[in-house]
């Protein structure tokens, strides 16, 4: 529950962070509203024809008499139209990210770099960084079909299709949606789409906690237009969190060692920043062992100690002391 909630926060982080910085909410606009009228006329077209596909598609219902048939179809086209749609709000946002990636890509770059670090990007053209985005948006629509089909046809089951198969259907496009949203941060981290896949199915709370809201207010029209780049910034943010265990190093170091400048190199021995605690050093694991003498190996002259004093009471009449 803890995720699903921080998900849900993410969503809102992401758009307040867009109200504070209009012009990018501006920027990110433009994608959107150029999908936006290409989706519509796709659903018109559907809408329209939606009663000759339910007819073509259930031949075996033409002698059935009312209300049967009606019913059925009727069942059908529903159905139909609402697959549809959430087909359209799982691809719209991937079209969107295609044909506004160099827009969402200065987007989530500057989310980051407000945060305090952005790590770079591969050094790969945009046409190559356009065509990986594709191939992997065709990886998860794919893999989100199969579960639309199945959902599909789970939507006959009496009482469960109309009750929890919607619902399950939600947060199955919220999690692929999250999917979608997360591969612009994911890509510059150069993460292939398998391994994000991974990664949230790892925290599918968090994912679905994310994604099933925007799903939901993406019915809404127009309402995609105005949150996308809110959900995009989001999305970024939500990321930072996701691979913070393995994330780059601060900006400041990384620059350091480009410059050929190790912090740790020409530490005192044994002070903060020495590549390990040394012995003897603060922190060490004991005294530093006593310097070699300069003439190790030469044979050493046998130490001259004074010839004991014999008669009583000297050490040379007492027995030796027991050790």
């Amino acid at each position: 529950m803890r995720d699903l909630a921080a998900g849900m926060r993410y969503l809102g982080k992401g758009q307040r962070w867009v109200a504070r910085h209009g012009r990018w909410w501006g920027f990110g606009l433009i994608p959107a509203l150029i999908a936006l009228v290409l989706y519509a006329a796709v659903l018109t077209v559907l809408a329209l024809w939606s009663g000759d596909i339910a007819a073509w598609a259930t031949p075996f219902a033409d002698d059935w008499g009312s209300p049967w048939q009606g019913l059925l179809r009727g069942v059908f086209v529903a159905l139909l139209f609402a697959g549809g749609l959430m087909l359209s709000v799982l691809t719209f946002t991937a079209v969107t990210l295609l044909i506004g990636d160099p827009f969402y890509e200065s987007l989530s770059e500057k989310v980051e770099e407000s945060e305090g670090y952005c790590p770079p990007s591969p050094d790969r053209p945009l046409w190559q960084e356009i065509w990986i985005a594709l191939r992997d948006s065709v990886h998860v629509l794919l893999r989100a079909a199969g579960f639309g089909i199945l959902l599909f046809a789970l939507g006959f089951v009496p009482f469960l299709g109309q009750t929890v198969v919607p619902a399950v259907g939600f947060c199955v496009s919220g999690f692929f949606l999250t999917v979608e949203l997360t591969s612009v941060a994911l890509q510059r981290r150069d993460i292939p789409v398998r391994e994000r896949l991974r990664l949230l199915r790892g925290r599918k709370a968090l994912a679905v906690g994310f994604g099933t809201p925007v799903v939901l207010l993406f019915l809404i029209a127009f309402v995609a237009v105005v949150l996308m780049p809110g959900a995009v910034a989001g999305a970024t943010l939500l990321v930072r969190d996701l691979v913070a265990d393995e994330e780059e190093p601060p900006a400041p170091d990384r620059d350091a060692a480009a410059a050929g400048h190790d912090p740790a190199a020409g530490a005192a021995y044994g002070q903060p920043g020495a590549p390990y605690a040394q012995p003897g050093a603060p922190g060490g694991f004991g005294a530093a062992p006593a310097p070699y003498p300069a003439n190790q190996g030469q044979p050493q002259a046998p130490q001259q100690y004074p010839r004991p004093q014999s008669g009583p009471g000297s050490s040379a009449a007492r027995p030796p002391a027991a050790w």
